[in-house]
């Protein structure tokens, strides 16, 4: 005899009613092999439920209180345990993320995630007025965890995957970079001057290399090879706050990009030789050793390797000291004054990156050399470089080489 309701509707198999009329519908996950019950006020809302678990079960979808359960929290640190993160990136990573989407977007269930809240996620944090930048960073972790649970069957599609394809976030800025004659002049007044003139190779070693500033303070003497003017990547140096106090850790890079072997130019060859003869003179020898490096190349008066704010110091000094002498100058000579933006280290290598483009560096090989993991933040420098001037220089050099 069939089972029935209080209501003396038939049951089916699986479904039952207790006794304060709260209906349950039991089955076994057929992924996890574990018992599973559901609940609903009204038969017919149970037997909604009934059709959604077995197009999931058909689908091979878990469904599972585990996985039904889970947050987007709880799945972005499963994500993050499956992967093999420096520990500054892993830090950056889940401050980024605590910061942003921890007490928003995280506290909802995988399973009840849709497009339109990740994309009302992204115009918030648009509004609140944070960059496109900021906005991608948040993607970049967010849209490979979702895939994840794609991959492990607990949703269908990724909520996430057209999500970013929105007007989102501040337009980025526009890095400052140096003109030719502005790094001629700037490099002038570095050779000249009594007091920066012994930071020339580090401004060389910058402008030639394309090194980001925790590449360059972590070169070891043993990262150079003079006989074949080669340079080997494969570590860098972050001075912050690990825990116990602000110290140096040796960081390998965060992809496989950059890690690379730089053949670099007889500028970049003195530059070393000059900086050879600099720590003898200065009596700069270097002191420390760092996560097994050591006979560090830049030294502050200490021996050990200048940090990353020091680098950045010297820049904001010598542009600030040209600056005045050139407004004091175009003072006397009426006339607008050609004054430099505040730039640092980073600018610094992006001005490298956009000389050898400018050059007409193959596209990949400027990649390689810059330690880009991938072609499109290359292809940005290609993108914007050409403003007038370079279009006309461009077609000039294409005339001269066609003999037109």
């Amino acid at each position: 005899m069939a089972r029935k309701d209080n209501k003396g509707r038939n049951l089916h198999t699986g479904e039952s009613q207790r006794n304060d009329g709260i209906y349950m519908y039991r089955y076994t996950d057929i992924r996890s092999g574990r018992r599973q019950t559901i609940y609903a006020g009204e038969l017919p809302e149970l037997r909604v439920k009934e059709k959604q678990i077995a197009k999931d079960l058909d689908d091979n979808i878990l469904t599972d209180s585990a996985a039904k359960n889970m947050t987007v929290n709880s799945l972005f640190q499963y994500y993050m345990a499956t992967k093999e993160w420096a520990d500054s990136t892993s830090g950056n990573y889940v401050k980024m993320w605590n910061n942003h989407v921890k007490d928003d977007l995280g506290n909802m269930k995988v399973v009840q995630l849709l497009p339109s809240h990740v994309k009302a996620f992204y115009a918030k944090m648009s509004r609140a007025g944070y960059s496109y930048s900021t906005i991608k960073l948040i993607h970049t972790l967010l849209y490979p965890a979702l895939e994840m649970a794609v991959d492990d069957d607990i949703i269908r599609k990724n909520p996430a995957k057209r999500a970013l394809s929105g007007d989102y976030g501040r337009p980025p800025v526009e890095k400052d970079i140096l003109t030719l004659e502005q790094q001629e002049r700037l490099f002038s007044l570095i050779c000249e001057s009594n007091v920066y003139n012994v930071y020339a190779p580090m401004f060389t070693v910058l402008l030639e290399t394309g090194l980001r500033c925790g590449e360059l303070i972590g070169l070891t003497w043993g990262d150079v090879d003079m006989a074949n003017r080669e340079l080997s990547v494969d570590h860098q140096l972050i001075y912050k706050d690990w825990g116990a106090g602000y110290s140096f850790r040796a960081s390998k890079p965060k992809t496989k990009a950059g890690v690379r072997t730089i053949p670099f130019t007889e500028n970049v060859y003195r530059a070393f030789t000059e900086q050879r003869k600099l720590n003898f003179m200065l009596g700069r020898r270097s002191t420390e050793e760092i996560d097994g490096y050591s006979d560090f190349i830049f030294l502050a008066k200490t021996g050990r390797p200048l940090m990353p704010s020091a680098v950045n110091n010297v820049i904001y000094n010598v542009v600030d000291k040209y600056n005045k002498e050139e407004a004091t100058k175009a003072k006397k000579e009426h006339r607008k004054a050609d004054l430099l933006p505040r730039i640092s280290a980073h600018n610094l290598r992006h001005t490298a990156c956009t000389n050898m483009a400018k050059q007409g560096m193959n596209v990949k090989v400027l990649q390689y050399i810059m330690g880009h993991a991938h072609s499109d933040v290359t292809m940005d420098v290609y993108n914007h470089i050409a403003n007038k001037q370079d279009i006309r220089e461009e077609v000039e050099r294409y005339a001269r080489v066609a003999g037109n």
